[in-house]
This record gives structure tokens, C-alpha cells and sequence, in this order.
């Protein structure tokens, strides 16, 4: 990360305000562009993680920026980042304190930084409770944003992803609609001896800390690392994704109590009021690597086991600055979700920390709501079913599933039900199927199951065509590189690929996702997703016992195509190669015959038929 910031654009300003006790330096570090990180780093007060007064706690930066043409206005927290490179040389002190932005407007920006001090300061909610801090407290000035010029897979080119009032996410520069697909394990991803940290020897699991040693084949000159070479494993496990076609991954980012107990954001796990800002800011290496590759971000921000280690449960002092640290280090990024708890809620009969209730659970997504200056996807996990954060006054935008049947069988009518449920709040929610399978297996590997026939069918597919934006996938605590041990992803490489043809034909489909909802009752032997006039996706375990769709709606002229699954590729031409629809709910009937030329060669196997209006 030192290196991109050598190679960034770093312009130095020196501001003075007469109403302000000191002046100070400040630094924009990165690319003044659109979508792209723009750091704000400020001289303000030397401070150090372990400080009798906690910077942590008594110090809150926040920095207004405001587009002068439209006026869109954004209030963005900061962080103490010690010596400004923490993340090479493990500091715990020094006088930088930083903001990161992403732009979404080309243009002029003012900027205005607010800097208080004083006791709990940083999780008041108004400037009342403390008083100015001096240096880059008030300071003003201005700067301009130039257009993009990254490419695809990077997010800088498709702009931030958003949850715009419909079941599925949506991109602000590209537009399109998001189909995500990646590894839901292991879930203690962060868990890495590369960082830095207490947890490597601190009588806590250490053994389950992880060396991602399978991939450092997979890191590229010119890649990023920290401290002469750390972190080449991890980076390419995200490269490997990547070349893969996948474009998610999920981490726990506090996992202390629970299943690994290596994870967490603070110096030690008994101190939740401090901050390891090396440690913190190498994790940002790798996140913001994994953007510039496509991958989205799945934010697991605690589990069952700890949901009420902060302030018991509730939104106290720990659990608003732990929620505000990583909205200031990492919010900026495009491509993400909050995930408020997996396995969360009242439902397990021993749970080792208070469960939340009801109120907590809403108090969560509410505060989100209130700090996040870029209002990211927010979401929470089963456990506990998904009735209250469906309910009026509800700030969640979307649901995390989970199935525990070993065939995946589950998972398309549990997506249909959510996706049924009345809109009481004005919003839908989004559902992704983020834990499918049995808590054993799950998605095993390639050698003990290489053709992943019910991941495919009933996991992938059976998703997809109930309404789901996308899955991830768990690997089970008995196989041998399980939720907690896995750091080598070509475990499942037979999978990765089946998944990216899913990916790959929604892109080709070019859909107008929002308004598609599961229609089952059209066809027989198949899932349906349709919009209604004008596309239907089908999807049939077997081909060869023919698929029947009924067309609704006035007369109107359709494409057939073929889509496999298993293999990817092309959509096809099969023996029917259009429909005619000249009356309301005339059935026509989609067979395989032998003289099919281009189309399917196999037609006793799963296929996907796109029915497309011309």
C-alpha cells in the first residue's frame, strides 16, 4: 500500500483560520477521480493506542464534503491512523489522522472538517458534548474531481453498488444489476499470520491461524504487500477468485468468543475501546485489492456466539465505536454489505453471550443508517427469521439465508417466501443466500463431490431463478478444509467455474432483474424467472422429459434459447427457436429432438432456457 501511495497524487495544503487555536497540514492522497479513494490525511494531536485519554473515544473527526454544482453532501467520520503508514511499520503512535472519500460527482468539492474533543466524544451524536480540538477543526477548502479511468473488473468503473428500493443492487456509474457468486468460507479469513496482532499467540485458538500458503503462486509482480513481502498468500487468494470469475467473499471481522477467536479489530480481545491501527490498515490492503479485482465485500461483523459481547447486546459506547471504526476505514469502498450478525437473534437454547432481542437487532441497522455517509446494503443473518427487521420502521435493506438441508433443497422455496413477503416498510428486501447446506459438509470438495450436481441445481440455480441477487458458499466444519481450516480455495475450483457460468449468462441476458419474480406455475419441470411480457428463465434438472411454459399477456413474438449450465459458453439455438404468442396462456411446448444442430448435445442434463420478447 506504501508504494500506491508514493505513486498516487498527493498534493500538500497549509490552511489558516483564525478562529482555530492551531492550524494544521493537510495531505490528499490518490487519484482525484471519480469513484476513487481520496484520502484526507491531517497533522492533528500525537497521540498513541494505548493513551490514558483514548483517541479512540475522545477524539471525533468528521469531514463534510459537498459538490458545488449539485449540492449532494456527505458527512464522512475519520480515524486515528498513528503514523500515516501503519500498515508497513506497525506504529501505535504518531499525529495522522485520516478520511477516505470515494466522489460520485465529477467537479468542484468543498470540504469542511469538524474536530472535537472530550469525554465519549466520538459516539455523540451532535458536537454538544465536546469541545474543538484545534488543529483541523473548521478548516475549509476545496478540490476537483476529473471522470474515471479504470475498466472492468474494477468497481472504480462501474460506480458505487446500491440498494435502490428493489430485490437486487445496482450499480451508480455502469448501471446493471448485480449477480454475485463466491465463498462464504472460511469465515475467519482475516485470521492470517501476516497481520499484525495479539491473537497469534495469545492461548486463543492460535492454531487455526491461517498462512493462505496454496496461493502465494497466485500473487503478481506489482501486487501489493506490507513490511517486505507479507501478505503474498492472501492477495493471491484474492487473485485466484478473481481469475476465476468470482466477485464476492465474506470475512468475520470480530469473532472474539466465537468459533476461531483470531479475528478482531482491537490491540487484544479483552480491550474493546482500542484500536490495532496496523493491523486495521493492512486489512485495507487486501480489501482495497480485492476491489480492484471485482470482489465484493460481505462485512460479518459478529456471530451467534458474540452477538452480545459489546455492551451486552446493545448500542452502547463499544458497540457504536467499533460499528463507527469500520465505517471510517472501510465504508468508502463501493462494493460491500454490512452484515449486522450471522446466526443472529434469540434461537439458541445455550448461547454463551446475551442474544439480541428485537429492539437491538432494529438499533443496529438504525445506527448504520444514521453514520453510513454512502448507505451500503444492510443486511442480517438466520438464525433468528427475518419477521422483525421486515417490520415497519425497519432500516435493514436486505436478508443473509441460510439452509441446512445436505441437497441444497431448501433454498429455492425459502427465497420464494421472502421474496412473497408483503412490503410493509416501502422497501423489498434483497435476499442472498450466503450459508446453503447442512452445517457438516455443505459444499464439499472437488475430490469428494467434482460434479456438484445439488450445489448446482438446487443451491445455484434454484437461488437464482426464485429472485435471489446472488449466493456464497459455506464449506462445513467436517470436511478437511472446512468453514474454520480452509485457506485454499481450489478445493472447490470444479465449482468456481459452474458458478461463473451463472454469472456469466445473466450478464449475457441483459435483464431487467427488478421487475422479475418467480413464476413456477408457468412451466412444468422447471423454475421460472420472469418479468411478465417480456423474459422468462427457466431452469430444468433434466431436458429430456420436456419443458412446458404457458406465455401470458397479448400477442407478442419470443426468442428461444439455451443456456448449460455445467459448461458455460454461448446461448444456443435448440429445435424451437421461437414463440409466437397470438392468444393469452396458449402453452407451447419446448422439446429436445435429435436433429438439433447447434443446440444441446446432452439433453438428459440441467439446462437453462432464456424466453426473450423481440
Amino acid at each position: 500500500m506504501g508504494n500506491n501511495i508514493i505513486k498516487g497524487l498527493i498534493i500538500s495544503l497549509f490552511v489558516v483560520i483564525g478562529s482555530v487555536n492551531a492550524s494544521t497540514d493537510v495531505k490528499l492522497i490518490g487519484e482525484l477521480k471519480k469513484w476513487h479513494k481520496v484520502t484526507f490525511q491531517f497533522d492533528g494531536p500525537d497521540a498513541s493506542e494505548d493513551d490514558e485519554y483514548n483517541p479512540f473515544v475522545n477524539y471525533k473527526l468528521n469531514v463534510t464534503f459537498t459538490h458545488q454544482q449539485t449540492k449532494k453532501s456527505y458527512k464522512v467520520p475519520g480515524y486515528f491512523a498513528a503514523d500515516g503508514n501503519a500498515e508497513q511499520t506497525s506504529a501505535t503512535g504518531g499525529n495522522k489522522w485520516r478520511v477516505h472519500f470515494s466522489p460520485d460527482e465529477i467537479g468542484e468539492w468543498q470540504w469542511q472538517a469538524s474536530f472535537i474533543k472530550g469525554n465519549y466524544v466520538a459516539v455523540s451524536v451532535t458536537n454538544n458534548t465536546g469541545l474543538s480540538a484545534g488543529f483541523m477543526d473548521n478548516q475549509t477548502g476545496t478540490f476537483n474531481i476529473s471522470p474515471t479511468d479504470k475498466t472492468a473488473p474494477d468497481f472504480r468503473a462501474k460506480g458505487r453498488l446500491q440498494y435502490v428500493n428493489q430485490p437486487y443492487l445496482r450499480f451508480a456509474e455502469s448501471g446493471g444489476y448485480f449477480i454475485k457468486a463466491g465463498p462464504d468460507s472460511p469465515e475467519n479469513l482475516l485470521s492470517y499470520a501476516d497481520f499484525d496482532g495479539t491473537y497469534h499467540n495469545d492461548g486463543f485458538k492460535d492454531h487455526l491461524v491461517k498462512k493462505w500458503q496454496p496461493h502465494v503462486q497466485d500473487w503478481k509482480d506489482g501486487d501489493p504487500t506490507w513490511q517486505e513481502g507479507k501478505g503474498k498468500g492472501l492477495i493471491g487468494a484474492v487473485n485466484y477468485l478473481a481469475s476465476k470469475g468470482m466477485n464476492s467473499m465474506s470475512f468475520l471481522t470480530l469473532n472474539i468468543v466465537g468459533d476461531d477467536q483470531n479475528v478482531f479489530p482491537y490491540v487484544d480481545n479483552k480491550d474493546h475501546l482500542r484500536f490495532d491501527v496496523s493491523k486495521l490498515a493492512q486489512w485495507e490492503v487486501v480489501f482495497e485489492h480485492a476491489q480492484k479485482n471485482g470482489i465484493f465485500l460481505h462485512f460479518k461483523t459478529q456471530e451467534v456466539e458474540n452477538q452480545g459481547l459489546l455492551d451486552n447486546g446493545g448500542m452502547g459506547l463499544e458497540r457504536k465505536l467499533y460499528y463507527r471504526e469500520l465505517i471510517a476505514r472501510f465504508g468508502h469502498h463501493l462494493a460491500l454489505n454490512w452484515n449486522l450478525g450471522e446466526e443472529n437473534g434469540e434461537w439458541h437454547p445455550n448461547p454463551p453471550t446475551p442474544p439480541q432481542t428485537t429492539s437491538e437487532r432494529l438499533a443496529m441497522a438504525q445506527y448504520f443508517k444514521q453514520n453510513d455517509p454512502y448507505q451500503h446494503h444492510r443486511v442480517i443473518h438466520n438464525g433468528q427469521y427475518f419477521h422483525d427487521i421486515a417490520a415497519t420502521g425497519s432500516h435493514y435493506t436486505g436478508a443473509s439465508v441460510q439452509t441446512s438441508s445436505p441437497d441444497f433443497s431448501q433454498i429455492h422455496g425459502a427465497v420464494i417466501k421472502l421474496r412473497d413477503w408483503p412490503v410493509n416498510n416501502g422497501r423489498p428486501l434483497a435476499i442472498a443466500v450466503d450459508e446453503p447446506g447442512d452445517a457438516e459438509y455443505a459444499l464439499r470438495s472437488d475430490e469428494l463431490n467434482p460434479e456438484h450436481f445439488d450445489a448446482r441445481s438446487n443451491g445455484l440455480w434454484g437461488a437464482l431463478t426464485a429472485g435471489a441477487w446472488g449466493t456464497e458458499w459455506y464449506f462445513g466444519y467436517k470436511n478437511e478444509h472446512s468453514d474454520l481450516t480452509a485457506q485454499d480455495w481450489r478445493t472447490r475450483d470444479k465449482f468456481w467455474q459452474q458458478a461463473k457460468h451463472a454469472i456469466d449468462f445473466f450478464n449475457m441476458a441483459n435483464l431487467d432483474l427488478p421487475g422479475a419474480r418467480n413464476q413456477d406455475n408457468y412451466a412444468s419441470n422447471a423454475w421460472v424467472l420472469a418479468k411478465d411480457k417480456e423474459f422468462y428463465v427457466l431452469y430444468t434438472k433434466d431436458a429430456s422429459k420436456g419443458v412446458s411454459l404457458k406465455l401470458p399477456g397479448e400477442p407478442a413474438n419470443y426468442s428461444v434459447r439455451w443456456f448449460d449450465p455445467r459448461n458455460g459458453g454461448s446461448l444456443q439455438q435448440g429445435s424451437v427457436t421461437a414463440l409466437i404468442q397470438d392468444q393469452p396462456f396458449k402453452h407451447f411446448w419446448i422439446r429436445h429432438e435429435k436433429s438439433l444442430g447447434e443446440a444441446p448435445s446432452t439433453p438428459n442434463k440441467d439446462w437453462v432456457i432464456l424466453i426473450k420478447r423481440k
